[in-house]
């Protein structure tokens, strides 16, 4: 392989190339897509039917991977340890973690380590760490010396497989598990120097040690993503982009200012010893988006698209929090994937299975995650230590979480419902165990104070975006013994997140006095569950004549 000149990258000015790699990003896809956000009708529709395609599949998908991965994505929309796809896919990484202990030669190996370490710290840290222990010192051992990962037995580091160590590393760091930072350094060091000369990242990477970059070979746009992640999920792990001199943990840029996660780093110290900067990690992006930018928007099939598009919107999430920019609801590249997924899903089964280098269920899979916005709700979760489903983070010292002066601090219990729905108006809200604060808040008695709470919180049960803030708002609700409170409640019964239905529906129940309800049980048909709806609004004219359910009358 002959070296090739290298671009003069070091004579870019910082801020100015920050600049524009910030003005070049939106550039890559049409402009002409619809604005669409994972809160979109549309996009919940997309999803909804997706679930469906993978409950359909339960049963059928056999490979442990991607039993895995069905898992994953099931969960982080449904957020229900109990469904038979995600109790399949933890079974499944129980075996991976298994053939992980005993190093045993599968092929895919690292993809499924990595996988069940998704899948598993999503639902519980506290309740797998003995195994997600076990996962972490399965990537120490088999990363390659000069620093990233590769198949077994295979002396070229691997870009696909180094995405995806340095994923389940980043996550477990965000959790507070002790890494070798020195490692993660070694990482985004390959990476830079296997960097093709050209900007995009290659396949397998031939390592040149120092100097000048090479020619690559096998670079495409699925590798020049997946290397541009792994960059900057590295810089993250280090916390470059953060103040590493601060005694707080300053978490991702773009934690919203009026909540700061007071949580002690335990490995900061660990990080110091690292040098790595910021300065080389962006130069290797920029470059790689003047490379990208040539790149002729063209598609002549459905290669890898699945796995690629999954790709783009974790690369994308870290772009943002590496130049600190304001999340976008509505990025451009984000409506293109909306606008293409919503041709390519199969109104038939609700899964995407066209050509592509995967299987339905993962395609369907990865098509989820990317309509979810995957990375950007773990990359915000885990920056206040939480995990999906409620389960995780915080845990049970969320009983002493309260906010003073628009910080969260854990010396009293949060029992004052203004604090707590100062918390959920908030963006980032997705970051408190929403149960444990639900359990210890109270209701004020000054019927003022009261009737300002209610309002509130019915406003959050009908239109909050987070569900744990709709968690929270459905369980006080349902305690407030407030008639008022029972179109919400009845609202809330068909909401997408299982545990709200639940919620409002005992709160009716309390509520009504009539504890048997209307015969609506935790996993309702959507027969049963309109037929609930309509008997508890009948009910309520009984209480209330003439009163108008814009929901349902109108």
């Amino acid at each position: 392989m002959c070296r090739t000149r290298q671009p003069n990258r070091t004579s870019l000015a910082l801020p100015l190339m920050w600049l524009g790699l910030a003005l070049l990003l939106p550039c890559c896809v049409s402009s002409n897509a619809q604005a669409y956000t994972p809160e979109d009708p549309v996009v919940k529709k997309m999803v909804t039917e997706g679930i469906k395609y993978l409950e359909a599949s339960t049963g059928k998908v056999t490979d442990l991977g991607e039993q895995t991965v069905v898992a994953y994505a099931h969960f982080k929309v449904e957020h229900d340890e109990t469904n038979p796809v995600v109790v399949q896919g933890i079974a499944a990484a129980m075996k991976i973690i298994d053939a992980a202990s005993s190093h045993a030669d599968r092929h895919k190996l690292n993809y499924e380590a990595a996988v069940a370490t998704l899948l598993l710290a999503s639902i519980s840290v506290d309740k797998y760490r003995p195994q997600l222990t076990a996962l972490q010192h399965y990537f120490d051992e088999v990363q390659l010396a000069n620093g990233p990962w590769t198949y077994h037995g295979e002396q070229l580091g691997d870009v696909s497989q180094t995405q995806y160590g340095i994923l389940a590393i980043w996550t477990l760091d965000r959790y507070g598990f002790p890494l070798k930072y020195d490692r993660v350094a070694e990482t985004a060091k390959w990476l830079m120097r296997v960097q093709d000369s050209s900007g995009p990242w290659p396949y397998m990477g031939k390592d040149p040690g120092s100097g000048q970059l090479l020619r690559q070979e096998r670079t495409d746009m699925s590798m020049a993503l997946a290397g541009g992640s792994s960059l900057l999920i590295a810089g993250d792990a280090l916390r470059i982009w953060g103040d590493t001199t601060n005694d707080e943990d300053p978490g991702i840029v773009g934690l919203p200012e009026a909540v700061k996660l007071f949580i002690e780093d335990a490995n900061k110290d660990r990080r110091k010893k690292t040098n790595l900067t910021k300065e080389p990690i962006m130069r290797s992006i920029g470059f790689m988006e003047q490379w990208r930018q040539g790149q002729k928007y063209q598609r002549t099939g459905l290669d890898w698209y699945y796995y690629q598009i999954y790709t783009m919107e974790r690369y994308e999430s870290f772009v943002e929090i590496a130049l600190g920019k304001e999340k976008d609801q509505s990025p451009a590249w984000y409506n293109k994937g909306v606008d293409e997924l919503r041709k390519y899903q199969d109104p038939a089964t609700g899964g995407w299975t066209d050509r592509s280098k995967t299987t339905g269920p993962v395609s369907t899979a990865f098509a989820i995650l990317f309509l979810i916005r995957s990375t950007q709700k773990a990359i915000f979760t885990a920056a206040g230590g939480g995990a999906s489903g409620g389960k995780g983070g915080f845990g049970t010292d969320m009983k002493n979480v309260k906010l003073v002066n628009g910080q969260v601090v854990q010396k009293v219990p949060a029992q004052a419902v203004n604090d707590l729905l100062d918390m959920l108006d908030k963006d980032g809200s997705d970051k408190f165990d929403s149960m444990a604060m639900a359990e210890n808040a109270k209701l004020p008695t000054d019927p003022v104070a009261r009737a300002a709470q209610l309002d509130r919180l019915e406003r959050l049960v009908r239109g909050s975006d987070k569900w744990q803030a709709r968690r929270v708002a459905a369980r006080l609700l349902g305690t407030s013994d407030e008639l008022r409170v029972v179109p919400a409640l009845i609202f809330a019964l068909s909401d997408p997140d299982l545990k709200v239905r639940q919620f409002a529906r005992d709160g009716l129940r309390f509520i009504s006095r009539k504890f048997e309800g209307y015969g609506m049980p935790d996993k309702p048909t959507e027969p049963q569950l309109r037929a609930a709806q309509k008997k508890w609004r009948d009910w309520y004219r009984t209480m209330n004549p003439g009163y108008v359910f814009l929901d349902a009358d109108l």
